[in-house]
């Protein structure tokens, strides 16, 4: 069962913490991480009894040079094509996950949209807006944070594109 926190309580990771410095609407979940799981956001779907449609992954590709991050359902994966094309790119490919980590400040599975050591321009999947909730990555395994997609796409300066596959 996962624990629920306010945002007074938060975890105090760079995430929460601009979420908080935001004065934003946020929940967090935490749930024990079982490394063991083959997937971080299904796991976390399964740990907070949510619908994976309102469970984001954070995912960092290279588009034309370029680090950017897509928000996808945990469900279905990332159209490559689709996310290089709603930033104005011809082509993407998966990041290299060292890379990835050095650039965000956190680590694989635990990546977040918020907090990112460097801004990255995101790209979150339009299925998002079909939610007054979803869950994201509060910045390490076994954290997730709650809050509407607006909110997330303000915070980010992110766009909202068809960007996820099934």
């Amino acid at each position: 069962m996962a624990k629920k926190a306010k945002k007074q309580q938060s975890a105090g990771t760079p995430a929460t913490v601009a979420l908080t410095a935001a004065g934003a609407d946020f929940t967090v979940h935490a749930y024990d991480h079982d490394p063991s799981h083959p997937s971080y956001g299904e796991e976390a779907a399964e740990a907070m009894g949510v619908c994976p449609d309102r469970v984001f992954k954070t995912l960092v590709a290279d588009v034309d040079g370029s680090l950017v991050v897509g928000v996808v359902p945990v469900a279905g994966s990332l159209d490559l094509k689709a996310l290089a094309a709603a930033v104005g790119g011809k082509r993407a490919a998966m990041a290299d996950p060292a890379l990835a980590e050095r650039t965000t400040g956190y680590v694989r599975g635990g990546i977040s949209p918020l907090g990112q050591r460097k801004k990255l321009t995101t790209v979150i999947d339009d299925s998002a807006r079909s939610h007054e909730t979803i869950c994201v990555s509060a910045g390490r395994r076994g954290l997730e944070v709650e809050l509407s997609p607006a909110v997330l796409a303000e915070l980010t300066n992110a766009v909202l594109a068809p960007i996820g596959r099934g």
